[in-house]
């Protein structure tokens, strides 16, 4: 074993300052969480309870096996917009009858739980981590359908939930709906497309259109009974397959449904059937990144809290030294480690990183990405040694890597750098953020800088003088946009990460990762195209 050790004074004042900025951070999202979990607010959850219904977190809670966990993902979807914090819609990974299962439940509270452009976004993320991961799908069903105000955004690309229903269980991933109340117009069709179906007498109600629309659109005057009952879909119809007494018998008939599937995992399962947790105290996390981005901090500090006994083997240690790879165990399941060090990435760098890669792929061992970086260096030296051809060379490797992928930012995640470290067009299985981190284009200052620039040069060029207050007054604006809008709860809002963590729970989160993902098999890649040396 290679033990790390640490160099972590938690009296240091640079510690300390580093743990109160994040733990500021950690209060914002706090707060976030809270308006999210509120739903559409107390009015709305008390009428709803008031009717003998259960909450979306109280119907997953009944769900998942006793004292397991659930992850939730995109907590925060819609922070920021004209929508609810969490976006009407609850998804997460849990475990039912000890399979792994990606749930999702609408949000009843909040606007009927109707689909907006938010909750459709994070939906089909769900349904995403479901294919890639080869999760069984559980739908807790009750929506009103559309958002009509929003429909233009929502109509066309919402057609993609139903056809990757349909995906899924054409790639042998089993779908679950329990319909708790209206499933109307679109939303019918997500039991429609399901492969197990649960109604709840008196309760459930599947129809295209309810019976106002049919009496205006052909002059029947129906009831919502006969329209789409429980009853009728599971007596008439065939549309039921299950018909529940109330909701928990609901959720008793799909905890039923999940133990006979016969499901297996199809990845390997841990190399160590007991790990060790990490030698050094996860609560110190808090106070390793550094409070200012553009402070570096070394990432083995981290590694020696998230890794099986802070046991790292670390490949080419002397070259490269900006990047940090090499192996270890998380939870008992082996992995790559890639961790920025000190920000920038040079050519020796990514050279490394690509066949680290490479290795990884060889030895069909997941990869963590721990982002930490402003991108790839720029200037006439590095060019002329081949930089850009270097980056291409990492991000070939990253791009055609087929072993999974888990991606946290850190800190900072600027520039190509974002690319060549697994960002969120990479197509990680999962990607998470710490509070306190960033992601752009490039920071504040640089990127007001190059417009301040540019600027100058185009009023050079027109003979004109150039307006210094108001070049400040541009700088500022941009710098205070850029910083609103790079913030980790504001991309979060966005879906550009699958949510906000709190450091201290990063080891327990990709553990719950690493154990989804090997519901599938886990290969490397077969090849890599061609590398530009």
């Amino acid at each position: 074993m290679t033990t790390l050790d640490s160099a972590v004074d938690p009296s240091a004042p640079s510690y300390l300052a580093n743990r109160a900025a994040l733990l500021e951070r950690l209060t914002e999202l706090d707060a976030a969480l809270d308006q999210a979990r509120a739903g559409g607010g107390e009015k709305y959850v008390t009428r709803h309870h008031a009717r003998g219904k259960l909450l979306p977190r109280e119907r997953i809670e009944l769900l998942v096996d006793a004292d397991s966990p659930f992850l939730e993902l995109s907590p925060v979807a819609a922070y920021g917009s004209d929508f609810p914090v969490g976006a009407s819609v609850v998804t997460g990974i849990g475990v039912v009858e000890g399979v792994e299962c990606l749930i999702v439940a609408n949000d009843p509270t909040v606007r009927g739980g109707a689909v907006n452009p938010w909750s459709l976004a994070k939906t089909r993320r769900a349904g995403e981590i479901a294919l890639a991961n080869r999760l069984p799908m559980v739908n807790l069903v009750e929506s009103a359908g559309a958002d009509l105000p929003t429909q233009a955004e929502i109509f066309i690309p919402g057609g993609r939930v139903f056809r990757d229903l349909t995906r899924l269980s054409a790639a042998g991933i089993p779908t679950v709906s329990v319909v708790f109340g209206n499933a109307t117009a679109g939303g019918a069709y997500v039991p429609g497309m399901s492969d197990h179906v649960i109604m709840i007498r008196d309760r459930s109600q599947v129809y295209l259109a309810g019976p106002p629309l049919v009496k205006m659109a052909t002059g029947e005057v129906t009831d919502d009974e006969s329209l789409g009952g429980a009853a009728m879909h599971a007596g008439t119809s065939g549309l039921a397959d299950y018909l529940a007494a109330d909701e928990r018998d609901g959720i008793r008939l799909a905890r039923q449904c999940v133990r006979r599937l016969n499901w297996r995992k199809q990845g390997p399962s841990p190399r160590t059937a007991v790990p060790q947790p990490p030698k050094y105290d996860p609560e110190e996390l808090l106070g390793i990144t550094s409070a200012d981005l553009k402070v570096p901090f070394d990432p083995r500090e981290v590694l020696a809290r998230i890794l099986d006994g802070s046991d790292f083997d670390e490949f080419k240690p002397a070259y490269g030294d900006a990047l940090v790879t090499g192996w270890g165990e998380l939870h008992g399941y082996p992995v790559g480690v890639l961790a920025n060090a000190r920000g920038v990435l040079f050519s020796a760098e990514a050279q490394k990183a690509a066949q680290f890669i490479q290795l990884a792929n060889t030895s069909d061992t997941p990869l963590i990405f721990l982002q930490n970086t402003t991108g790839y260096m720029v200037g006439t030296e590095y060019e002329q040694r081949g930089i850009i051809k270097h980056g291409a060379l990492m991000i070939n490797a990253v791009s055609n890597s087929t072993v999974p992928h888990l991606t946290v930012n850190l800190g900072a995640s600027y520039g190509a750098g974002n690319y060549g470290m697994c960002g969120r067009a990479y197509e990680p299985r999962f990607l998470f953020t710490w509070p306190n981190a960033k992601s752009a284009v490039m920071g504040p200052a640089q990127l007001a800088g190059v417009l301040s620039i540019v600027a100058r040069q185009a009023a050079a060029a027109r003979g004109r003088d150039y307006d210094e207050d108001s070049d400040a007054a541009m700088r500022l604006m941009v710098e205070q946009q850029i910083e609103s809008q790079s913030g980790a709860l504001f991309l979060s809002g966005r879906l550009y990460d699958d949510g906000v963590i709190d450091p201290r729970d990063t080891r327990t989160v990709l553990g719950l990762c690493l154990s989804a993902i090997h519901n599938g098999p886990v290969k490397g890649a077969d090849g890599f195209g061609v590398f530009r040396m």
